[in-house]
């Protein structure tokens, strides 16, 4: 559950931006100068030895400087220098982070608040925060536990385990094996996923959202990786109808208890010992604290949980699936579930058996973020090192750079130092930049769906930058710039500023190019310049100066002429296909406003888009038939225009600019399928 739009900052935000790198990279740089100090009192002491041991030959080399360790007291320096900064420059309210090693937790502490208004803190021990798609790692584990017991065939089609069909458009089954990897194929859907709790919330069964929300299959099951909540959904209603218990009733008996998880829960609302240790959600910590969310797809992300608590999972799967002498998988389970199944790219990080990967400083690093609307999370397990870090966020913030990203990088570096190996960019690169340049759609995207607009508008633009860099739009660095990549290989771009991210062009069947990225739950792909999103944003500008000057210059028109004592000079027949083509104007520029200003709302307060909103959907549909229909007039006014002998010329042009306007509307809704019947989205 993730999906976030760039954002153009203000100025006094650069400035707080500004302020914050500085006061990051000085706090980056103090262990630097310690360790500079070091060396330079060392360097003193090995002259002075030299000198005093010339005499005897003797040389005395000066002691090297230890690296940072993972302990108790040096991850408390750094979280404690770190973590407050964060809170404070993101308007955040509380977060909190663990880190186990070798079977152990050697650090939890919450920072911030729980509850801001009262003061509460947030406590490791028991505070539970919502932490989204990391839920799906316990329902993969479910699966898991299933398919150990032979219960559940990773390669058999879902249609086996289930009590309704899923249809096969490409002539493919879906796996268990596809679910697990993000790659079954279907189209995204975000109706129905998240409610605010209230007296009108009203949950629906794991079944009724299944069976009321059919994606649509866009790609051949096993082929591209397309985020999907739904398929965890289904995932977690196979482990209930495989096991014949209900999914919470599962986890909490065969996860849960095992693990002594006893800050845990995926029911929703929490049971009553558990709710009030429930940590507020905040869009920002200024803004007050939000409603609890409601997740219609429990098993894909409706899990509440405890940092401690969190840790006994972590160490399960950091330890052959034991915590504390329970085990809730089998070694050789475990090693499946870790192993990469799928990959974009073999350059690029790849899926595991629910896990995803996320390599870095030349270890091995599987693991899973997690949104809500308010909470951001994420779990890292670097299994050759047996450590595994957590953190959870109770606040979006308002940086355009979340900050769990650069906690965990951060992280890397101090405790898992590392220098990639020195490259050189292709002579080739500029060259390269021009024949990659296009708009690019995600795979994970509504297509087939009222929500395909917004998919459009979405897109990323690839684009050469300067000396023979290349540009790939929505890219951020920490700093809030635009990434420059450079291509160090044939189509293989890596980050100037970190080499570690690699985008990869490769070409599709269709001959187009394909991006694989380091996060392997989607592709980026190119699309023909009549799906570009400058092509469509042109469009939207086109029609919507012609419909709104029209209306707007219609009565300034008839104030002037009044003003001045002049008549139309129109006759009965005239006057009413211009009055009819204005009318048309205002029925599409309704249409167009209520349904993009309700797309742009919704994508940032998925609570409204729900099927209760379907009459509001449906009102904005029959504005859009009556613009569509309404076209005839305007070819009925233009006809008119053009057929008035001595029309002043500008009158045609305007005529003939409304009847063009009506027509690129009518392509883009019909493109769009924005009067589709069909309201599953």
């Amino acid at each position: 559950m993730h999906n976030p739009l760039p954002v153009e900052r203000d100025f006094e935000v650069k400035k707080r931006r500004a302020r914050f790198f500085f006061l990051f990279v000085a706090l980056a740089m103090i262990p630097i100068l310690v360790h500079g100090a070091a060396q330079k009192s060392a360097a003193k002491k090995q002259a002075a030895a030299k000198s005093g041991a010339a005499a005897t030959g003797a040389v005395t080399l000066p002691p090297a400087l230890p690296p940072p360790q993972l302990t108790q007291e040096d991850l408390t320096a750094f979280f404690d220098g770190l973590v407050p900064l964060q809170i404070a420059r993101d308007d955040i309210a509380g977060m909190v982070v663990a880190v186990v090693k070798d079977g152990k937790v050697i650090f939890a502490k919450g920072y911030g608040y729980a509850d801001l208004k009262n003061k509460k803190p947030v406590s490791a021990e028991d505070t539970l925060f919502r932490v989204g798609s990391i839920s799906k790692l316990f329902t993969w584990t479910a699966v898991m536990q299933l398919v150990q017991q032979g219960k559940i065939n990773l390669d058999a089609d879902v249609n086996r385990y289930l009590d309704f069909t899923v249809l096969e458009p490409f002539g493919k089954p879906i796996t268990m094996r596809d679910l697990m990897t993000h790659t079954p194929g279907f189209e995204e859907t975000i109706q129905d996923l998240i409610q605010l709790d209230g007296p009108n919330a009203n949950l629906l069964t794991t079944r009724q959202f299944l069976v009321m929300h059919p994606p649509k299959e866009i790609f051949p099951p096993g082929t591209t990786g397309a985020y999907s909540n739904y398929g965890a959904n289904l995932a977690g209603y196979i482990v209930q109808r495989v096991s014949g218990e209900n999914f919470d009733d599962y986890v909490e008996q065969h996860i849960f208890a095992p693990l002594g998880m006893t800050h845990a829960s995926f029911r929703q609302p929490l049971p009553a010992n558990l709710a009030p240790l429930m940590s507020d959600g905040y869009q920002l910590a200024s803004g007050g604290k939000k409603p609890f969310e409601l997740v219609n797809t429990p098993p894909a992300g409706a899990l509440s949980v405890s940092a401690m608590d969190i840790t006994h999972f972590m160490i399960a799967h950091l330890q052959d699936g034991t915590y504390n002498g329970a085990s809730i998988l089998s070694p050789e389970t475990v090693k499946l579930m870790h192993t990469r199944q799928y990959a974009p790219d073999p350059q690029v990080n790849g899926f595991c058996l629910g896990f995803y990967e996320d390599s870095r400083n030349g270890h091995r690093v599987i693991g899973h973020g997690g949104d809500t609307l308010y909470f951001h999370s994420d779990l890292k397990l670097i299994l050759d090192a047996d450590t595994g870090i957590f953190v959870s966020y109770n606040s979006a913030g308002r940086g355009d750079v979340e900050p769990r990203g650069p906690l965990y990088e951060e992280f890397m570096d101090r405790y898992f130092p590392y220098t990639p190996p020195a490259v050189k960019a292709l002579p080739t690169a500029a060259a390269d930049a021009r024949a990659v340049s296009g708009a690019y759609i995600a795979s994970r995207r509504s297509q087939t769906n009222i929500f395909y607009l917004f998919s459009l508008l979405g897109e990323s633009n690839v684009g050469p930058g300067k000396d023979g860099a290349l540009i790939l739009g929505g890219s951020k660095g920490i700093d809030g710039q635009p990434v420059q990549y450079i291509e160090t290989a044939p189509m293989v771009w890596e980050d100037r500023s970190d080499p570690q991210n690699k985008i990869v062009f490769k070409h599709a069947d269709d001959g187009r190019y394909e991006i694989a990225m380091e996060f392997p739950a989607e592709i980026l792909q190119q699309v023909p310049g009549y799906e570009s999103k400058n092509f469509i944003t042109l469009c939207l500008v086109f029609f919507f100066v012609v419909f709104s000057l029209t209306l707007l210059l219609w009565p300034i028109a008839a104030l002037v002429r009044c003003h001045y004592g002049r008549k139309v000079q129109d006759g009965d027949r005239q006057r009413r296909a211009r009055a009819w083509a204005r009318v048309v104007c205002a029925l599409n520029l309704l249409f167009w406003c209520a349904f993009l200003g309700t797309i742009v709302y919704g994508s940032s307060h998925l609570e409204v888009l729900s099927h209760r909103a379907n009459p509001w959907f449906r009102t904005i549909q029959i504005f859009g038939w009556l613009g569509v229909f309404g076209t005839l007039l305007a070819i009925w006014n233009f006809f008119v225009s053009v057929g008035t002998a001595g029309r002043w010329w500008w009158a045609r042009l305007h005529d003939t600019l409304i009847l063009l306007a009506c027509f690129v509307s009518v392509w883009l809704i019909w493109f769009a399928h924005l009067l589709r019947f069909n309201l599953n989205y």
